[in-house]
C-alpha cells in the first residue's frame, strides 16, 4: 500500500492560513505548535517533525534505534 508524501511545511502552512482567516505567520505558527505537541509515535513515522524548534527528542536512544535501524 503506498503511502501520500507529505505536501511539505509551506503547504500546510498555506491551507491553515486560507482556513482558518490568519497570517502566513500565524499559521507557521499553528503548525509548528502541533509538531511540538506529536506523539512519539508520529515522531517515529515523520522524522521530519524533529527539525521543528522547541520538539523534544525522544528518550532513551539515539533516532536509529527508535526507528529499529
Amino acid at each position: 500500500m503506498a503511502s501520500k508524501s507529505h505536501p511539505g511545511f509551506a503547504a500546510v502552512q498555506a491551507r491553515i492560513a486560507r482556513k482558518q482567516g490568519v497570517s502566513m505567520d500565524r499559521a507557521g505558527a499553528i503548525l509548528a505548535a502541533g509538531a511540538r505537541k506529536a506523539s512519539p509515535a508520529a515522531k517515529k513515522a515523520n522524522p521530519n517533525l524533529m527539525k521543528v524548534s522547541g520538539v523534544k527528542k525522544p528518550k532513551g536512544g539515539s533516532m536509529r534505534q527508535m526507528m529499529g535501524m
